[in-house]
Parts: structure tokens; sequence; C-alpha cells
């Protein structure tokens, strides 16, 4: 099946998934210093949910963080005292969207995404949403334990600039935006949702996400999928689609 989407074409038989899915032990992805998921079959007395075990139905119970667990997508209520849920917030799923390739380069005893790189591979392009993969892109990202690793992040002054470029949604496949362990300062998402200022609230950041080497830079429709939870962040499954020429 195609669509015809402005004036661009999509085959939406032909779908690049750039989510990474969470399993129930300790191979799943992780960060922030809690422990791996669980998905364990409900048990009620002597009922077990598990088909193997004389259950009827496989019923099963997960215990999971979005933030910590793998690919989610947040809203401002991230980091407000306000509520805030991201299913509110996030009412169109469709977006002209950009991928890119970074190498973080070293800034003091960190390894950052700046505005000279972002500005680099943005140019003149304007796009609703942007991706941006990360290098090394090793298939560990699947399964790496983030905590206490110092993963690269964005410097305040990329995340202003793609507020200037019109990008409302933002995807990066590292656990966060900011720096592991910045005292709460949180400066590249509060940058990119404006909280001093007119607060972007229908903006979204989705951390987490896999972009495989086979999937070459360039101009893509995004399909940005999400849980619908009433929660700051939900778990969910960006769809890219090639633009057929």
């Amino acid at each position: 099946m195609k669509a015809k989407i402005k004036n661009d074409f999509i085959d939406l038989s032909k779908p690049l998934d750039i989510s990474i899915p969470l399993r129930g032990d300790a191979s799943n992805v992780n960060a922030w210093y809690v422990e791996p998921p669980i998905i364990t079959p409900h048990v009620d007395g002597d009922f077990v949910g598990k088909v193997s075990e004389g259950a009827s139905t496989n019923f099963n119970r997960i215990q999971f963080s979005p933030h910590a667990h793998g690919t989610h997508t947040e809203c401002v209520g991230h980091i407000t005292k306000d509520f805030h849920s991201v299913n509110q917030r996030l009412k169109h799923y469709f977006f002209l969207a950009e991928v890119i390739t970074i190498a973080p380069e070293k800034y003091q005893d960190d390894f950052v995404i700046s505005r000279k790189q972002l500005q680099y591979a943005l140019g003149n392009k304007k796009r609703e949403a942007l991706v941006i993969r990360t290098l090394p892109n090793l298939k560990d990202k699947l399964a790496k334990h983030y905590s206490n690793t110092n993963p690269p992040y964005l410097l305040e002054q990329a995340a202003e600039y793609l507020v200037t470029k019109g990008i409302e949604h933002l995807l990066i496949d590292l656990p966060s935006v900011d720096k592991e362990k910045d005292g709460g300062a949180l400066l590249a998402h509060h940058a990119f949702w404006n909280t001093q200022g007119k607060v972007r609230y229908s903006a979204t950041i989705t951390e987490f996400v896999f972009v495989p080497n086979a999937i070459k830079d360039g101009k893509y429709f995004l399909n940005l999928q999400m849980a619908p939870f009433e929660n700051d962040a939900s778990p969910s499954r960006p769809v890219l689609y090639n633009i057929e020429d």
C-alpha cells in the first residue's frame, strides 16, 4: 500500500522500525541505576497465568520504567512541577523527519553533540522531527547498561538551535539528551521545551531509539507510535518510511 502525503509518496508496506523492544531480563537495555524490567506470569493462589503450566491463557504482569528500559517518548511534564501527560500533548503522529549521524565530540571530560555539528548536518533543511544516530553505532546499543558510564549528550546551545530550526520532535539513540550526572540541571531538556519562555507543550523528546546502519541519512516520514499512558513519558515505537523519488 502506498500513500501520498503532501507531494511525497511513501510505501506503507516497508516500515523501518527504530525502537528497542522490551525484554523481561537483564539483557534489556538499561539506565538510571534501576533493576531490569520484569515480565512474569500473574499468580493468584493456585492460578499461574501460563499455558505451559495449565492455564488457558498466558497472562503476564510487566514491571518497567519507560525512562530506563527502552524507547520512550516524553513531554515537558518530565521536568515540571505541574503534571503533563504525553498522551494528551502528542496528538499528531506523522511528521517529516531528517535522520542525521553524528560522532560526539570531546568537551572537557565528556563527549557531546554541539550546535555546530547540528548546523552542519541540517543546513537549510526544514523538518518537524529530527532523528540523531550517534557513532559508534553498534548493536550493543540494544542491550547496553548505561548507568555510571557518562554517555554523550546535547549541549544546551545545541538544543536551543533545534528550537530555532522549528524541530518539534527530537529522537536520539542515547538514554538522555542531558548529562548523566548534572546535579538536576537538565539544560538541554529545559532549552528544548523552552521552560523559561513560551513553553513548547506539543514538543516531544524520544530517547533510546536504535537506527540500524542500513538506514541512510536523509529525509523520511516518521510515524511516532506511542502507548496511551497518562504519564509524562510512554513506551513508543517510532517508525520511518522512505520517501519515493
